[in-house]
């Protein structure tokens, strides 16, 4: 069969499309708290999180990362950028990134994950081809579930997004937990 075939007997066989199941999303409500909860899980897939004074930004990441040069800030409240990037920017230029600032737009505290779009990060690649990521995400701007975190982006620009939830991890290579292996080797929350 040649491909024009195959695709054409795919076509033909198309299952009939279902409507998506209807959820109760106030089953899923439980008065827990989101900050604990979410810090928690962020620790448990091997972020790190520090609550901080905005004010603090610059001062906690130099810290962290004191060796890092090339470094790209997204974020308004850090000041620490020494690359520029805008759309234009290609990304094979951003191939020695030790460092990446963004914000975050929301956390989701059932996973530890972080919601980063394109208004967050500029060129798509930022958040992976650099060596470390940090995220500064407001501690109002939390979720319980994925669910919440669905409903919220489901109304936005159909561009770029993503669920960032701890450094690169991979563990299906000799069932050898490997961080780092396709994209940043540390994800560090600072909440404001």
């Amino acid at each position: 069969m040649g491909r024009d075939s195959i695709l054409k007997a795919i076509k033909q066989h198309k299952p009939d499309l279902l409507p998506l199941p209807e959820i109760d999303g106030a089953r899923f409500d439980d008065d827990v708290n989101l900050l604990d909860i979410f810090k928690h899980n962020v620790t448990l897939v091997g972020g790190s999180i520090k609550e901080i004074d905005k004010t603090l930004i610059d001062q906690e990441i130099k810290k962290q990362f004191p060796d890092a040069k090339s470094i790209v800030a997204l974020a308004e409240a850090s000041s620490l950028g020494t690359i520029s990037v805008n759309k234009q920017t290609n990304p094979h230029d951003l191939a020695t990134i030790d460092l990446a600032i963004v914000n975050g737009a929301f956390g989701v505290a059932e996973n530890g994950a972080v919601w980063i779009s394109e208004k967050e990060s500029i060129v798509r690649v930022l958040p992976f081809i650099t060596n470390d990521l940090v995220v500064i995400l407001s501690k109002e701007q939390l979720y319980l579930h994925m669910l919440n975190a669905y409903d919220a982006i489901s109304t936005r620009d159909r561009s770029f997004g993503v669920f960032i939830s701890g450094p690169s991890k991979t563990a299906d290579i000799e069932q050898c937990l490997v961080i780092g292996a396709q994209g940043a080797m540390s994800l560090t929350i600072l909440l404001v």
